[in-house]
């Protein structure tokens, strides 16, 4: 098999199940937004190097630093016009990387400095994405997340439910997670079980084995956000590995890993992204998904991301199916129009690219 041209990749169908809204705006995008609303606190005004100074500042190997980036999205996010346009764009931009599923997650909490309600908030990012996505093949949905280090767990919780049939799929909590165990959310992720509505939890990332058990054991996590510390209970040597109760717990019941290789690269969990082990965890057959989880702060998008990876582990358009299949039948997207993804788009798409590249290897 030939190796994977980037140009391939970007037409493949993609799925995205961790991406933050306020991790993707489009540089130029902040500058407009901080001069229309007067937010001066940018560090330049310059739109390359802005882009560049997010970047930089999202590589210091430190959740907590990587999230203060985040001071200056959240800036410039405080009014409806600016949430809508954000929204919009972001659905916009992955339409045109190939995205045929996604699920937008932000923390509703963080936008009130300017008098916006917490449903006046929600429905500027839900009209967004509806309106961005508009005649495209991209079906997106957004995530209410509420910070982990704050206590309005119950209230997002309850604005997420509100608005289950218009927009929003699921809750998160978000934010640092060292020192923030789930269980201190627990009241919001029992609302959330008898609403019979769908939860994800950031766990795993910053943080070990005790934060995805609490994710699954106390609050119900139907996915890992990250979850890549997974991998602090499986040992023994390439091909001979053990998994731990935990481990094999997580793998046995297919729970999603919403894995987001460069981010964990930017945050220090890996120094490579050929030393992430989503290669180790796909060839276990967990239910590995891959994701940008901040397109501005890690400079990426799906088609980096799926190239890195084709990259690093040699993997095919067969291997990108099953990754892309695995993130939809992870979705919280009711099941009917999951099977719509698949069947409709996901595999048609591929088995055609794969004769695509089959017929120019021939040539």
């Amino acid at each position: 098999m030939s190796p994977l041209e980037p140009e391939i990749v970007h037409r493949a169908p993609k799925a995205l199940l961790h991406d933050h809204l306020d991790g993707g705006l489009r540089p130029a995008t902040v500058v407009d937004l901080a001069e229309e609303y007067g937010y001066a606190d940018l560090p330049t005004t310059d739109v390359d190097e802005l882009k560049t100074w997010f970047n930089r500042g999202a590589k210091r190997n430190d959740l907590v630093l990587y999230l203060e980036t985040f001071a200056h999205t959240v800036g410039v996010m405080q009014h409806r016009d600016a949430i809508e346009r954000v929204a919009f764009e972001c659905a916009q931009d992955l339409a045109a990387d190939g995205v045929v599923y996604a699920e937008v997650r932000f923390a509703p909490e963080l936008s009130l400095e300017a008098g916006m309600t917490l449903d006046e908030v929600i429905e500027a990012v839900t009209t967004g994405l509806r309106r961005g996505s508009e005649g495209t093949d991209l079906t997106v949905y957004a995530i209410a997340s509420a910070m982990r280090t704050a206590a309005h767990s119950l209230q997002i919780a309850e604005l997420a439910v509100r608005w289950r049939d218009a927009g929003v799929v699921g809750f998160d909590i978000a934010g640092a997670e060292a020192g923030y165990p789930p269980s201190r959310h627990l009241d919001a992720f029992q609302y959330v079980l008898r609403e019979h509505f769908h939860a994800t939890i950031h766990a795993g990332e910053a943080f070990g084995l005790p934060s995805i058990a609490e994710a699954l054991q106390y609050c119900g996590a139907e996915r890992l956000g990250h979850g890549v510390r997974i991998v602090d209970d499986i040992t023994g040597s390439p091909g001979h590995e053990t998994l731990g109760k935990l481990a094999a717990y997580v793998r046995d019941r297919r729970i999603p890993l919403e894995l987001c290789p460069t981010s964990n690269v930017n945050t220090g969990v890996v120094a490579t992204i050929a030393d992430h082990p989503i290669g180790m965890l796909k060839r276990l057959r967990f239910r590995v998904t891959v994701n940008t989880d901040n397109r501005l702060m890690s400079d990426t998008s799906m088609t980096n991301e799926m190239v890195q990876l084709a990259d690093a582990f040699g993997w095919t358009l067969d291997d990108f199916e099953w990754l892309t299949i695995n993130a939809v039948k992870s979705a919280f997207a009711p099941f009917p129009e999951r099977l719509r993804i698949i069947n409709g788009l996901i595999k048609p798409r591929y088995a055609l690219l794969r004769a695509e590249q089959a017929l120019g290897a021939t040539t």
